[in-house]
């Protein structure tokens, strides 16, 4: 496709035949971004933009959606080639190129098994360990992944491609780009984009779900409170949880190996250095190359394109379902249980894995009924186990499913 700023350049040197000085100069500006932009272009930097705005004015994942904006902004700019071979330029099997660098950690799927470090570092597992049932709650949730898995099939995608879609459902960036690599790497751009989207979205998308399917006085039920957990069980439970998923899904070792590695250095007490490392700065370089890099692959040719439209629509239904599949789920385990044993339904929408995001909206959305019911930490219990459910998950996915 001819450029904009070529076509004009095409014009005005056949105006000018015989000056060539002019031409010279005419030369040098085709060949600089002006010369090789194209609408796409324009269309992704904008794009680009709009993330930044959302992160800084709405706070929407601020930590990912600057980066990845950053990163579109830089993956969009323009240039040939063949004068300046260092940039961003096919990234997605580039050689000679410094972003491609940086990239490597995505397409490897080094960078989000580092992420997981992170996560588990920061994570407390203790509502979860406190009321183990709620276990079931981020399970239940990760029925976005399969209908998504589903839905992409009959839109056209092949399986490999399809399972990596499906795990938009689950609300996982990470876990997301993890699949996608492995799976179906030219469709990771906007997979990526798509999942970190939904995260950030998260306030706006889950509230309506939740209240549509709730009751005020559901909305309204308190929880009996949390039991203080050993710190023995704190210890013990990510070895243990690692030795149970990793058996039931082999191809999530990765991934929940180093959750439940980030998470043993937190808990075991004896690794603080270690943990704070993982939870700290490694964590905050590895967010920073991930969200970077991730967005220079979204390069106009390859983003703006009918399957990233699909992948969108389908990221939006998959999320959809998810909350909603926590929320019932949370309503039929209530069939079951007797006086304050039961369930918040609330608390269900937290079955994702957009943590903290999903269980802090919870909190809020269950204090505009009650403003002294904190459903927080309830919560807490649903999200982490939808990190851990998404990742068994993609681990199912990635034994079955030939790539």
């Amino acid at each position: 496709m001819v450029s904009i700023f070529s076509s004009l350049v095409m014009w005005i040197t056949g105006s000018l035949q015989g000056n060539s000085q002019q031409l010279d100069l005419l030369s040098y500006l085709d060949d600089t971004g002006f010369g090789q932009v194209e609408i796409g272009n324009i269309v992704m930097i904008v794009i680009g933009l709009v993330m930044i705005y959302l992160a800084i004015k709405k706070d929407y994942e601020p930590l990912l959606l600057v980066p990845i904006g950053f990163g579109i902004i830089a993956g969009n700019i323009p240039y040939n080639p063949e004068l300046m071979p260092i940039g961003y330029q096919d990234i997605l099997g580039g050689q000679h190129s410094v972003f491609s660098l940086f990239y490597f950690g995505v397409k490897s799927g080094l960078f989000p098994p580092l992420i997981f470090l992170g996560i588990g570092a920061m994570t407390d597992f203790s509502a979860l360990l406190s009321n183990p049932k709620l276990l079931l709650l981020g399970a239940a949730a990760q029925i976005g992944i399969f209908i998504t898995l589903l839905g992409s099939l009959l839109l056209g995608f092949s399986l490999q491609e399809a399972a990596s879609i499906g795990i938009i459902g689950g609300a996982d960036g990470p876990t997301a780009i993890f699949v996608a690599s492995q799976m179906s790497p030219t469709l990771l751009g906007a997979i990526a984009i798509a999942a970190y989207s939904y995260m950030g979205l998260v306030p706006v998308i889950q509230p309506p779900i939740m209240r549509l399917l709730t009751t005020k006085e559901e909305r309204l039920r308190r929880m009996k409170p949390v039991r203080q957990v050993s710190q023995t069980e704190k210890i013990l439970f990510p070895i243990i949880a690692f030795l149970i998923t990793s058996f039931i899904a082999p191809g999530a070792i990765t991934l929940l190996g180093m959750l439940f590695f980030g998470n043993l250095l937190k808990e075991c007490g004896v690794t603080d250095r270690l943990a704070k490392s993982a939870q700290g700065t490694l964590n905050n370089i590895v967010v920073i190359l991930l969200g970077f890099a991730v967005g220079t692959s979204t390069q106009a040719t390859y983003f703006l394109t009918m399957d990233s439209l699909k992948i969108f629509v389908l990221g939006a239904v998959s999320f959809s379902i998810a909350t909603a599949g926590g929320v019932l789920f949370a309503k039929f385990m209530n069939l079951f249980l007797k006086g304050d044993n039961k369930i918040n339904p609330l608390i269900g929408a937290a079955g994702v894995s957009a943590v903290p995001d999903s269980a802090r909206v919870v909190e809020i959305e269950g204090r505009k009924y009650d403003k002294n019911n904190h459903l927080l930490m309830h919560a807490m219990a649903p999200n982490v186990a939808g990190v851990i459910g998404s990742a068994i998950a993609a681990g199912v996915l990635l034994s079955i499913v030939p790539h």
